[in-house]
């Protein structure tokens, strides 16, 4: 075993577990050169035996290593419950055993010989999760937020908090870290689309993505660019629905001069434009049925002829496509070819509506408002909680797309104030009308008759005018807290009688 661990180092440690002496030494000098502190092993005993487990940060670790391998020293530490972040390391590009790795665990699945940008990006990104992650458990040992947070919701979590829920400088708890790329979130749902990424990214399977229109669908498909094999390469962009029928064999495939009555000069298609790399194919069942037999060839055969030409050329690139259509109804109703639909949908990836991950929804605003901020140059608005629950009961029909929009426009309105959203509510009285927001008998409780209603809410309003100090409106103020305009909030407290007490002699 190698080592440079002092006591007083707070480097984060990483260790390296690797039968080849030259991938040690290289691997220990390159994580070295980034500030890391590392320690080598030879062997997943040897590491079993030697490792300093409470001050390991992340642990790059050879799949095929004689004795105990890789996947099964991933294993042990699952069992022990040492819960550290695994990197593996493979000559073989083995994508079965990748699937078995990711599926137990592991951040991310490198094929030898790898890139080392990529290997030192991708292991500070595992460092910086596990940090948060390891603090948010202290936190929660502690009986802290973050748990209320995990059980109650996002917005309960902060009931006890200051009257701004965020400063909308690194979101809730002042860090940003759960975000891949350009792909936030910290839910259920934005860790398997993570995982998914990275488990088909470094292969050139066809990726299929499927989700509602502004999911983040081309968000995706960068990721899975920037994280292949093929970065260095182009990644195209082709909106097929945005292509005149007439023009498709020419975008798709490029045309000679003189091949119809506008092609003035030779030009060249998308998929010899994307060679060597990825060509993203955005609304692909958009595409003519007429039309889909060529992207089949294409796709099986790797080669294609310019329009007017009859010399045939290869296209070496990795497609990954998506549509907000259901394609299997598409192929039902003869709009969509089966044969095209199981040579596109090799790896499918779902992404999950806003509505179903509204726990990542603080995390989005918080990286809208920042986009905002440096796009249009306004300052810096505040998010109370009365805009965090308008946000949060709210079903978002245009996904994260319509999000990034509202907190924009919200953001200029703000000018610097708190956030207001005018947005329908889930369960307002129009949804009242639904036999199924009706309790049967066996769940109807006690109800309020109008004064106690009347009370309840003159003692809600009468506690957050304490909690002001009887400041109406403002920073702070009880209009900002209550998510009501200032007048509205004066008219109210007239009508229920509310006199602010008389201060203490």
């Amino acid at each position: 075993m190698s080592g440079s661990y002092l006591a007083h180092d707070n480097r984060p440690l990483v260790c390296v577990v690797d039968d080849e002496l030259s991938i040690r030494e290289s691997l220990s000098s390159l994580l070295r050169s980034a500030g890391l502190n590392v320690e080598t092993f030879s062997s997943a005993e040897e590491f079993l035996t030697n490792a300093r487990f409470e001050a390991l940060s992340c642990l790059l670790v050879d799949v095929q290593l004689p004795g105990i391998t890789g996947l099964d020293l991933q294993q042990k530490l699952l069992i022990s419950e040492i819960k550290v972040p695994i990197i593996f390391l493979t000559g073989h590009g083995d994508v079965p055993i990748a699937v078995r790795a990711v599926k137990a665990g592991a951040v991310e699945f490198l094929t030898k010989p790898f890139d080392d940008e990529y290997l030192l990006e991708t292991t500070r990104s595992a460092i910086a999760r596990y940090t948060i992650s390891r603090q948010t458990r202290e936190k929660n040992a502690n009986g802290g937020l973050l748990e209320s947070a995990r059980k109650e919701g996002a917005l309960s979590a902060l009931r006890h908090e200051p009257e701004i829920v965020m400063s909308l400088q690194g979101g809730v708890g002042g860090t940003t870290a759960s975000e891949f790329g350009g792909i936030i979130g910290q839910g259920r749902a934005w860790r398997e689309i993570v995982s998914q990424i990275e488990l088909v990214a470094p292969t050139d399977a066809t990726v299929l993505v499927l989700g509602e229109t502004g999911t983040g669908k081309e968000l995706i498909a960068r990721e899975l660019h920037r994280h292949s094999l093929r970065k260095a390469k182009p990644l195209v962009l082709v909106n097929c629905a945005c292509i005149p029928k007439e023009l498709y064999e020419s975008e798709f495939f490029g045309h000679a001069k003189g091949a119809f009555t506008s092609a003035v000069r030779d030009r060249i298609g998308r998929f010899e434009a994307a060679d060597g790399g990825t060509l993203f194919l955005d609304e692909v069942g958009e595409i003519p049925l007429e039309l889909q037999s060529k992207l089949l060839r294409v796709l099986q055969e790797k080669s294609y002829e310019r329009v007017g030409e009859t010399r045939t050329r290869t296209a070496d690139v990795r497609v990954v496509a998506a549509t907000n259509r259901d394609l299997k109804k598409e192929m039902a109703a003869h709009r969509f070819r089966e044969d095209l639909y199981y040579r596109l949908n090799v790896f499918p990836i779902k992404v999950a509506p806003l509505r179903d991950r509204k726990e990542d929804i603080p995390l989005l605003t918080s990286h809208f408002v920042e986009v905002a901020v440096r796009e249009l140059g306004c300052q810096r608005p505040r998010l109370t909680r009365a805009g965090l629950e308008t946000l949060l009961n709210y079903d978002w029909p245009g996904n994260v797309r319509e999000l990034g929009n509202v907190i924009h426009r919200s953001a200029i309105f703000a000018q610097g104030g708190a956030l207001e959203f005018d947005l329908p509510i889930a369960g307002t009285p129009a949804d009242l009308t639904s036999p199924r927001s009706v309790p049967t008998d066996h769940e109807q409780g006690e109800y309020l008759t109008d004064a106690e209603m009347r009370r309840r809410e003159r003692e809600n309003l009468f506690v957050v005018l304490q909690k002001t100090g009887w400041k109406i409106k403002g920073v702070h103020g009880a209009a900002e807290l209550l998510g009501v305009r200032p007048t509205t909030l004066m008219s109210r407290i007239e009508k229920l009688g509310l006199r602010r007490p008389p201060a203490p002699e």
